[in-house]
């Protein structure tokens, strides 16, 4: 895996929580992922202590609106300084060149670098069935080949794809374009409201930067030995 490894999704609204999770799996993942449900209860101030901890932050905000308000909200995100921004590329391309714009504005003005900006193709919990039932009868692997093209023409640094799209968007678009994957679960946990899973190995196998694997990790008895137990399964060395 060039890029990455394991982001760890701390999926709570306790900041005590998020932090002990981070702390616990340290060294064993390659960065955490903060979304709406940490951001919407406990705000920047809230995702800024998580993350003072060191880890490199995937907020995962799923931003998709107009142009004009995207591109407000990613600037207002910047002083987080996250490693990796999210948007859903279905917002189209003037979305996605205004948050690009914004992007790099807001981390000009901080001497920070950019962060990745990359778009949300598919979500992982919707099957074709799901999909037709919005308007979009051709299918989940389509739709996100369509959406990823779309997502590089604009300039962005990659997209979210479930698992069974990394290997068609690598063929597609090839290296350099970075695929950050959900969806993922080891054989040994539950898939959850996943529908387009696979296991960690195969998805890195397959093409995949980042990972992000969330209840396996932060739902075990053990987090910091779930976390290392992943890390062992995705290094190829027996356990």
């Amino acid at each position: 895996m060039a890029s990455g490894g394991v982001l760890v999704a701390l999926d709570t609204t306790d900041v005590a929580v998020a932090k002990g999770w981070a702390r616990a799996t340290q060294g064993a993942v390659a960065g955490i992922k903060l979304g709406l449900e940490f951001f919407n209860a406990r705000g920047p101030a809230g995702v800024a202590e998580v993350a003072s901890l060191g880890a490199p932050l995937f907020l995962d905000l799923k931003f998709h609106d107009i142009p004009n308000t995207v591109a407000g909200a990613v600037r207002a995100v910047a002083p987080l300084k996250p490693m990796i921004l999210n948007l859903h590329a279905s917002g189209g391309a003037a979305m996605m060149r205004a948050a690009l714009d914004a992007a790099r504005e807001g981390a000009a003005k901080l001497g920070v670098a950019p962060p990745k900006l990359i778009g949300v193709t598919v979500l992982t919990s919707l099957s074709d069935a799901d999909l037709a039932e919005v308007g979009q009868p051709s299918g989940a692997t389509d739709q996100v080949r369509r959406l990823a093209a779309l997502t590089k023409a604009c300039g962005l640094d990659g997209v979210v794809c479930s698992p069974h799209e990394i290997a068609v968007l690598r063929r597609d678009i090839g290296p350099g374009f970075l695929l950050v994957t959900p969806g993922v679960r080891p054989s040994w946990a539950s898939a959850g409201d996943q529908k387009r899973v696979m296991e960690p190995r195969q998805a890195v196998d397959a093409g995949a930067d980042y990972i992000v694997i969330g209840r396996p990790i932060t739902g075990a008895a053990d987090p910091a030995e779930a976390a290392r137990r992943i890390a062992v399964e995705i290094a190829g060395v027996p356990a």
